[in-house]
């Protein structure tokens, strides 16, 4: 049946597609939310870049069609802007008769519902609003589109039992053929059903339909960095793969997403000359209360959102040192140009050709970016993404619907992408223990 969807502000704010998202159903904009709106255009955020894409949109829509009568849809629904009558917000109960700009869009939902033949659903992504809206009797939902609900995530990962003799000849000759059932790069381990402790891995490579072998890890490791478990050898083998053009890497505090990109890329960059640079950038969001203005020049404004890029970076020239190489700080490699080392804040605009680019922290970023930051990358460049789902500093996304979730629904099928979720911390027993009880 065909419903009538009145949307809140903070929908048009974090989607400013939202409009266009709703098939053949109607859809109702209370004349509060242009209003609310109409406060955020002039930021220079996301959101001041959604709430101009909105009132462009309904522009446009305007010159078809007086909006208050009503102007159709591509789906088949049809878009209305709606003003809030006193008699309607007078209707709604008397803790809910004020001016805030939330209860005059109640009032338009609630008053819809009275008169509307086809059942009325209300859209915020405001937890109290839907909660009021329910005690008035309305049909309250969150706004779903996009969102990825994070215990569905695609691991990366997939395990299969196989006879002995399929893993003896996947040794032998370096890949095997046991039909086609899975992801692009998706990472498989075999295990022999007869003797639990008897395994392979591999990869699956979509072009030839077989699970190749990984590719084998130096005697001295990858810039000193051994993996220590299978996870990790799986997360190595796409970040080195030169054909996989944007990997992600979701995992909890300590199980080595960044160093083993950072070691990686350096390994790329360096030593191989695949890349010209390795980029990494991290988005500049704290944790808890903001310290405020930082003073100085660019460099030592940024020198403390990018600490842990630079811990990562002295800890592996450091175990470069302890096997006889001389060892180069983290400076000299920005000096060479081997690294650079900024802020995601002035990436719009740009075009980044033949670069090792890794994105850390990016759980906090929205999806909008995640694309902003993906559609810079120029000829030959690679993009690495990783984050932690649960620890988000943005207030504005949260678990399902971060930029990095998105990012792993939406690249889990293309041939260029590969992805690996790390379960297993690996820096410390003591920081194991407080992601696995904190």
């Amino acid at each position: 049946m065909k419903k009538t969807y009145v949307l809140d502000t903070n929908v048009l704010l974090h989607d400013a597609q939202a409009l266009l998202r709703f098939e053949d159903n109607d859809v109702v904009i209370p004349m509060t939310v242009i209003e609310e709106i109409d406060r955020f255009k002039k930021d220079l955020n996301e959101t001041g870049r959604n709430a101009r894409q909105v009132s462009r949109i309904l522009d446009g829509f305007r010159e078809k069609n007086r909006l208050m009568e009503g102007v159709p849809l591509e789906g088949g629904g049809e878009l209305k802007v709606i003003l809030c009558s006193d008699d309607a917000l007078h209707r709604l109960p008397l803790e809910l008769r004020g001016e805030q700009a939330d209860n005059r869009i109640l009032a338009v939902a609630a008053d819809l519902m009275k008169s509307c033949e086809c059942p009325v659903v209300f859209v915020t992504k405001d937890t109290n609003l839907r909660i009021k809206a329910d005690v008035i009797g309305l049909t309250a939902e969150d706004y779903e589109t996009g969102k990825v609900p994070i215990d569905e995530l695609y691991s990366g990962q997939a395990e299969v039992m196989v006879d002995k003799e399929i893993i003896d000849r996947f040794y032998g000759q370096g890949y095997i053929e046991i039909g086609d059932d899975y992801r692009a790069n998706e990472c498989i381990t075999l295990i022999d059903s007869a003797n639990l402790n008897h395994t392979g891995i591999g990869r699956f490579h979509a072009p030839s339909g077989r699970i190749v072998a990984l590719s084998r890890t130096p005697k001295e490791g990858i810039w000193g960095i051994q993996p220590r478990n299978r996870e990790q050898q799986f997360a190595l083998d796409i970040l080195l793969n030169n054909e996989i053009q944007v990997v992600t890497l979701v995992g909890k505090a300590g199980t080595g997403k960044t160093l083993l990109a950072i070691a990686a890329g350096l390994l790329k960059v360096s030593d191989e000359a695949v890349y010209s640079r390795l980029l990494v950038s991290r988005p500049v969001f704290p944790m808890g209360r903001d310290l405020g203005f930082l003073p100085g020049d660019v460099e030592e404004k940024l020198a403390p959102w990018m600490q842990p890029i630079f811990d990562n970076v002295e800890l592996l020239l450091g175990s470069v040192e302890e096997r006889g190489k001389r060892k180069r700080g983290y400076k000299e490699l920005i000096d060479m140009g081997i690294l650079e080392i900024e802020p995601l804040t002035y990436i719009r605009g740009r075009s980044i050709p033949k670069q090792y680019m890794i994105v850390d922290e990016a759980q906090n970023l929205t999806p909008h970016e995640i694309k902003t930051i993906i559609t810079r990358a120029g000829e030959g460049t690679k993009i690495v993404l990783t984050g932690d789902p649960y620890q988000i500093d943005n207030p504005y996304v949260d678990a399902s619907s971060n930029g990095l979730s998105y990012a792993v629904e939406k690249f889990k099928d293309q041939a260029i992408a590969g992805h690996m979720t790390l379960t297993k911390g690996e820096r410390s027993p003591l920081a194991e223990m407080a992601a696995n009880l904190l």
